[in-house]
């Protein structure tokens, strides 16, 4: 049996050490006030039996709460007050230096916790143990200095998160919308220097790739794309191809038709695509950020963007040759063709696409045919999304963020803007919390409600005012030279943080466990569906307030929880013990979704989860869990149909797995060691070494390579299939 220590190392557990602790306390109170031998034995055992019943590994805290639990259940509250007392002492030096051990125990890749914090980061590497010394450092100064003591002690038992508070100290915001072709276009600055209008697709693709690796390292969310800023250089190239090839001909004193000049020209043309996007794929895999990973980059494909004719038809074959080599994948170390993590893709179904006798439905069908490879790309309905968002189709930020609709037309001459804008941070509610709190009285529940929402518009509002007076200089490339603007030098961001530009996100988590705990049924019983959108009406009720009261974007953001959902469930146990079916697994479920046991079919849930998306309008994303789907692919088409009929956003979970010790490329399995861990293991030749195997899971909205926390792989392990 494993714990894990205060620095994150995880070790053996050994009895000895709390039965020392005990005897030291003991000594110190007079000889009838003492524990017994076989007391301070019992109490040791029973502190083993209770981390065993836990599932997981317990930490230091934990542990020496099950102690003075022990000591007083005893009745020596003697000893337990000097067992006390010694812990606070620690307590104390330990708060003297807070950083110390966590920093040592990054540089060693001995932190259990950071190696599963991030399923992209890879904590071995240099860069990424620089990234998280640095996030430590600011966690340390957020913590005593940068947040009320409410906030922090919420954030640490669970109650909220305050997300990035390792990014905290500085005056970063969280994901954005590229203004890519403000940056084509117009020219752009990266490290000091001048890039200008590109004059060929190829090199428009490599600027981009350039840029977004900049930006990545100057805020700590994803960033969105789309390829409709890039589709106008086709035309570019092409333009350029023609006079070559007409000069060519001329050269060689040969005559040629336009229709044969045309013709060789757009094989090149095709061949610039394939150049182009291969730039795309490959540097957004290779290039790393100043945080140690891939750009956590979205890729936005909608035919619709562009005017019909030859753009459209531009677009069309950039779209077809993205999904190609998404198809193909990357090659790992060995040389096998694999899934990568980035860049993600989104795929817009709209009515020139989603029929069999559409004009682009043959794109559709590669799609299909990607996700059912590959796993992406997700789906955005623009039948649903002109429903909820007055009319308008954008991509979301990041993995599931989505900016609220233009209503005024923010653009330069009243247009409808999406490109440019940002978000400016997250603090997530957790609703299982709340439910655990009310015991079960909803008189007490709406209270607790109001308190704690009220909690998180404060942190909230830390966040914005972290951001107020931040000037243009500290990220260029966002504010002055146009990924999110063109400020001057010494400006000020302020104006971008009112009137609706940018949001600023209520998160929730929990709620299948709250509506079982009020309710004692599921959401999808009736009963508790009535009770589950009474709560997301109040939480948008609330934003909406906030927002009419301050003029900032305040919007509800269904929380694509990763590590936190382990810290989320670890606090809910050490607060309430463990509860069936609320609070007695290692994970909670990420916002509305249905929890991830519960046996439905993929269309009632798709259908079910859409009243709650709606009412999620600062981002979301529903699933289907799904079996190997590459002989199949009318079953994914249908279930494509169904998302354009029925919900904004969706995806379809597949699989994609390769052992490279034998082969296999299969699903490597998730099974329960010796210690009571959750490993992955080849089913074939029984490996589990995590370093000879790639492994790829959808987690949050978006795919993860590089393995989770004991919460998140239970999580996975215990998913059911939806079709």
């Amino acid at each position: 049996m494993k714990i894990i220590k205060r620095s994150g190392k995880e070790m053996v557990f050994d009895g000895r050490k709390i039965t020392a602790a005990i005897e030291r306390a003991n000594k110190e109170v007079s000889e009838k006030m003492r524990l017994s031998n076989s007391q301070i034995r019992d109490i040791e055992r029973e502190v083993e039996d209770n981390c065993k019943s836990l599932t997981r590994a317990a930490n230091v805290e934990e542990i020496q709460d099950m102690v003075e639990n022990g000591i007083m259940g005893a009745g020596r509250y003697e000893v337990a007050r000097k067992y006390i007392t010694y812990r606070y002492k620690h307590a104390l030096v330990r708060q003297a230096n807070t950083t110390d051990d966590q920093i040592l125990s990054l540089i060693e890749c001995s932190n259990e916790e950071v190696k599963q914090e991030n399923s992209n980061k890879n904590p071995t590497v240099n860069s990424v143990q620089r990234d998280y010394m640095a996030g430590e450092v600011s966690r340390d100064l957020t913590k005593r200095f940068l947040l009320p003591e409410e906030v922090v002690r919420a954030h640490e038992e669970g109650i909220i998160h305050f997300h990035d508070s390792d990014y905290f100290a500085q005056h970063m915001h969280n994901c954005c919308l590229v203004n890519l072709e403000d940056m084509l276009q117009n020219g752009t600055v990266i490290s000091e220097t001048m890039i200008e209008k590109p004059h060929s697709f190829a090199t428009a693709c490599n600027i981009a790739t350039q840029a977004i690796a900049q930006i990545a390292s100057s805020q700590y969310g994803g960033q969105s794309i789309t390829l409709s800023h890039l589709v106008p250089f086709v035309e570019v190239s092409r333009q350029r191809f023609r006079k070559e090839v007409r000069e060519e001909f001329e050269e060689s004193h040969m005559d040629a038709t336009e229709e044969q000049i045309n013709s060789i020209a757009e094989m090149r043309v095709r061949k610039e695509v394939n150049r182009g996007v291969q730039v795309i794929q490959y540097q957004v895999i290779t290039l790393m950020t100043t945080n140690g990973q891939a750009p956590f980059i979205t890729v936005y494909m909608y035919l619709d963007e562009v005017p019909e004719g030859q753009l459209r038809d531009d677009l069309a074959m950039v779209i077809e040759e993205m999904l190609r080599q998404r198809i193909q994948g990357v090659k790992n170390e060995k040389g096998v063709w694999i899934t990568p993590a980035f860049p993600k893709l989104i795929y817009v179904l709209d009515e020139d696409n989603i029929y069999e006798d559409s004009k682009y439905y043959y794109l559709t069908r590669l799609a299909a045919k990607c996700t059912a490879k590959r796993m992406v790309p997700d789906y955005i309905s623009a039948k649903k999304m002109k429903e909820y968002k007055n009319g308008d189709v954008y991509p979301c930020m990041g993995c599931r963020s989505f900016l609220t609709p233009d209503k005024e037309g923010l653009g330069e001459n009243g247009e409808h803007k999406y490109y440019g804008r940002f978000n400016q941070g997250v603090v997530t509610l957790n609703l299982v919390d709340v439910a655990c709190s009310s015991g079960k009285d909803e008189e007490t529940f709406w209270k607790l409600m109001e308190d704690r929402t009220e909690l998180c518009y404060r942190a909230l509002m830390c966040r914005h005012k972290r951001l107020l007076g931040t000037p243009s200089d500290v990220a260029p490339i966002l504010w002055q030279y146009g990924a999110l603007a063109r400020l001057k030098k010494g400006e000020k961001i302020d104006k971008l943080l009112f009137n609706n530009y940018s949001t600023i996100s209520l998160g929730y988590a929990g709620l299948c466990e709250c509506t079982k705990y009020m309710k004692g049924v599921s959401h999808t019983d009736p009963a508790g569906k009535e009770f589950a959108l009474k709560v997301m009406q109040f939480m948008n009720d609330k934003c909406a307030k906030w927002r009419a009261a301050t003029n900032i974007s305040f919007s509800l953001y269904g929380t694509p929880l990763e590590s936190t959902t382990y810290k989320f469930a670890k606090c809910l146990q050490k607060r309430f013990g463990q509860i069936p079916e609320v609070t007695d697994r290692n994970y909670i479920t990420n916002s509305y979704h249905v929890h991830v046991t519960e046996k439905i079919d993929a269309f009632t849930k798709l259908k079910f989860e859409s009243e709650f998306q709606e009412l999620s309008p600062g981002g979301a994303i529903s699933y289907v869990e799904v079996p190997n789907m590459s002989n199949n692919l009318d079953a994914v088409l249908a279930v494509m149909e169904y998302i354009y009929d029925n919900i904004m956003y969706a995806e379809l979970n597949t699989k994609s797995d390769y052992c490279q010790k034998c082969g296999y490329d299969g699903e490597i399995m998730i099974v329960t060691d010796k210690d009571d861990k959750l490993v992955w293991e080849c089913p074939n030749c029984g490996n589990r070494d995590q370093n000879t195997m790639n492994v790829a899971r959808r987690t949050c909205g978006y795919i993860g390579t590089q393995y989770w926390n004991q919460g998140r792989t239970q999580e996975i392990k215990e998913r059911v299939l939806h079709l």
